[in-house]
């Protein structure tokens, strides 16, 4: 079975943050996977072959959001785009259209082997894929590329209200995700008792595929015990506390509020240098070197 085409597509505006060099890195160790930035951040000096910037302004692309769903969209930061994610298939239908899977997701995170966590096998079975249980994964979502899930947002209650509220109001993670993941407080059975009664929730695979940790979900074992090293190594990416498993990306949203660019050796000196030698480590304290 021939992998699925896969382009993420994310609009990002302000500034880089330090950690983009590694960020970029682990999308260069995922060839067969595309990347696509709207931005005003300028284009770093080393990118991969399969990451694409477009450059354009703020109030630009706010404009674009406009005329694409027909609602007035001047929201008060560019965090509000954080609300238009499940929007992202049908904004950017031209940029999207030869391929069979969008993705939106953040850059607050490293990928590992993408493919090896979603196969062709995988993705046959669902038309959007979350790698959380219990809600749709802001941070890292695929959606198969026809009208129907282009336009699924749309049957979100006051779509356009929330849209074009200048605040942001977690559309993605919230409003965009009950849709698909309901009942998440019924007990096992009985959710999956409902579950064929909702098209929208046949349509999603939301399994956790332990991508967060340091937050409200318990790790692999059941424990609050979580790893304190993950070991990035030529886009293969592990951890000090699951032995050889692999997992498809690390999102470090609770180490990175600890200021890093204050701590890391990664945030004072030469970033793209040390992500560039292949092998490093991230910890609590930011990115190093790999012993």
């Amino acid at each position: 079975m021939p992998d699925p085409s896969i382009c993420f597509l994310i609009p990002y505006f302000g500034k880089w943050p330090f950690w983009f060099p590694f960020f970029l890195e682990s999308c260069r160790y995922n060839p067969s996977i595309q990347w696509i930035f709207y931005t005003d951040c300028g284009i770093p000096e080393t990118v991969p072959g399969n990451v694409t910037f477009i450059e354009t302004t703020f109030e630009n692309y706010c404009k674009k959001i406009s005329g694409s769903l027909e609602i007035n969209f001047r929201p008060g930061s560019a965090y509000k785009l954080c609300d238009i994610k499940p929007a992202i298939g049908l904004i950017h239908q031209d940029d999207l259209s030869e391929y069979d899977f969008w993705a939106y997701g953040d850059i607050d995170l490293v990928y590992g082997d993408i493919r090896r966590y979603f196969s062709a096998s995988r993705l046959a079975k669902h038309d959007i894929f979350s790698t959380h249980s219990r809600r749709i994964s802001g941070h890292l979502c695929l959606v198969r590329n026809n009208e129907k899930m282009r336009n699924a947002f749309k049957s979100v209650r006051n779509w356009k209200n929330l849209l074009s509220n200048k605040e942001h109001v977690t559309f993605d993670e919230s409003a965009f995700s009950r849709l698909f993941v309901r009942h998440k407080n019924w007990p096992i059975w009985l959710a999956r008792l409902a579950k064929p009664l909702n098209p929208w929730t046949r349509a999603i695979e939301h399994i956790e595929a332990f991508s967060t940790p340091n937050r409200k979900v318990a790790w692999t074992d059941g424990s609050y015990d979580f790893p304190t090293v993950w070991y990035w190594n030529k886009g293969s990416l592990t951890n000090d506390k699951d032995g050889s498993r692999e997992f498809p990306y690390f999102h470090f949203l609770g180490w990175k509020k600890q200021k890093w660019e204050a701590t890391s050796p990664a945030g004072s000196q030469d970033a793209a240098s040390l992500a560039a030698t292949g092998c490093w480590q991230i910890t609590a304290d930011g990115f190093f070197k790999s012993p």
